[in-house]
C-alpha cells in the first residue's frame, strides 16, 4: 500500500467517524476504483470441473488473487479519472435541469482535488 492509498484509508476512517456522508461516499468509491485497478485477470485454467461445485477453485490458497502494485502516480491518475468523471456527469446533469445533484458531484470532485 502506497502512502497516498494509506492517506485515503485514514481519511475515510475520519470521514466515517465525523459522519460526513459525502466524503465517505467519495473515498469509498475512489478506493474501490483503486482496488479494481490492482486486480489482475483471472486465469480460467485454475478452475476445476471436478468436485461438488463445478468451476470452483481447488487447493490451499487457490482463491487468493495476485494484485498489481500501483505507484502513487498510478493512484493519482485513477483519482484524476474519478474527478473528471464526476465533473462530466455534473455538466450532463446541469444540461438536464438537475442542478442540485450536479452541485453535489462538483463538491465530490473538489474533495478529490486534495489528493492530486
Amino acid at each position: 500500500m502506497t502512502g497516498l492509498q494509506a492517506r485515503l484509508r485514514a481519511d475515510l476512517l475520519t470521514a466515517r467517524k465525523a459522519r460526513d456522508t459525502t466524503a465517505t461516499a467519495v473515498l469509498r468509491s475512489t478506493l474501490a476504483a483503486i482496488a479494481n485497478a490492482e486486480a489482475l485477470p483471472v486465469e480460467e485454467t485454475a478452475l476445476s470441473a471436478e468436485g461438488p461445485i463445478a468451476g470452483a477453485a481447488v487447493g490451499v490458497g487457490a482463491t487468493e488473487a495476485a494484485r498489481r502494485d500501483l505507484s502513487d502516480e498510478d493512484i493519482r491518475g485513477i483519482i484524476a479519472g474519478e474527478q473528471t468523471e464526476r465533473l462530466d456527469a455534473a455538466t450532463d446533469l446541469d444540461s438536464h435541469g438537475a442542478g442540485e445533484k450536479a452541485e453535489q458531484l462538483r463538491a465530490e470532485a473538489a474533495l478529490l482535488t486534495a489528493y492530486l
